[in-house]
């Protein structure tokens, strides 16, 4: 059984659609990366799912129970929705000793996931006196308290400097390999690149793409980038060929859907003049932006 699976979900806010009959499953042992321009819907999915928001329509569950089914939720699933809710006169460990006894945890796991996080040497100083970086950190921290097999995080990044992003990568990663789920939302889409096993790509609350990361951008191949001062006569050899052409400017063009081989053979028998010509391999963010424009929106 997937370790999440969101069917049919809808959530409107009065004339409103959030979320618009959307299902996709989040499997074991792997990172998902939840991807949509802002207003998509993405918030609002995780805060459904985490049954902070009830839900007009459909499910949305955690091994096939609601969240607030949960036995012992905090040691099932752990949620990172955005760095606020400390006491700012608290300090990081007597945070998180707090939500350790209200979920039942030893309190030795406090000190640990201090360690895991980066945090040891802050722990007695007051979350008023954090960065936002330092903060995301302690609220992975609460996350991992419970030392759950599902992770639900929104964008995690926030406020980390690219030393603190490549240790967060490193950590997803490493929680990945130890069996656990990890749904990640992200506007980082090159950071994206890097980590996530899976994605799931929504635009107006709708469902646009889910699939391996691998298959997504093999999905949406390759381009050739071309300059030249004959455009429509090198766009009309290439039309017959059975390219598709996209005329970018004056003199340049987008061509996919043939080999590079067969473009430098329309080239030559039209003797037509190049001035550059270039391979373009398609990309996490290429792909996103080539779906969410079908939808007619942006980021």
């Amino acid at each position: 059984m997937p370790a999440i699976t969101v069917e049919r979900l809808s959530k409107r806010f009065g004339a409103v659609t959030a979320v618009d009959d959307l299902s996709f499953e989040v499997g074991e042992g792997a990172i998902t990366g939840f991807l949509g321009p802002n207003g998509a819907g993405k918030t609002t999915t995780l805060r459904t799912l985490l049954g902070l928001v009830s839900p007009t329509s459909g499910t949305a569950t955690f091994g096939g129970r609601p969240y607030r089914k949960l036995p012992e939720p905090s040691r099932e699933v752990g949620a990172l929705l955005e760095a606020s809710g400390f006491h700012p006169g608290r300090s990081a460990r007597n945070h998180l000793r707090v939500l350790a006894a209200a979920g039942g945890i030893p309190a030795a796991r406090v000190d640990e996931v201090l360690g895991l996080v980066g945090l040891s040497e802050s722990a007695t100083r007051r979350v008023a006196g954090y960065s936002l970086g330092m903060r995301q950190r302690l609220g992975l921290a609460a996350a991992l308290l419970g030392d759950p097999r599902v992770l639900v995080l929104d964008e995690p990044a926030n406020g980390l400097d690219p030393e603190g992003v490549h240790w967060l990568r490193t950590l997803l990663r490493h929680l990945a390999a130890e069996g656990r789920s990890v749904l990640v939302s992200s506007h980082l889409l090159a950071e994206m690149a890097q980590t996530v096993d899976h994605v799931v790509i929504i635009a107006k609350g709708r469902l646009v793409a889910q699939s391996s990361l691998a298959e997504l951008t093999a999905r949406t191949g390759q381009q050739v980038r071309m300059r030249t001062p004959q455009a429509e006569a090198l766009r009309a050899a290439l039309a017959v060929r059975g390219a598709t052409v996209e005329l970018a400017g004056p003199d340049e063009l987008l061509v996919a859907g043939v080999s590079t081989e067969a473009v430098g053979r329309a080239v030559a028998d039209a003797g037509i003049v190049v001035y550059e010509m270039r391979l373009e391999r398609s990309d996490l963010e290429a792909a996103f932006l080539e779906l969410t424009t079908r939808q007619g929106v942006s980021s």
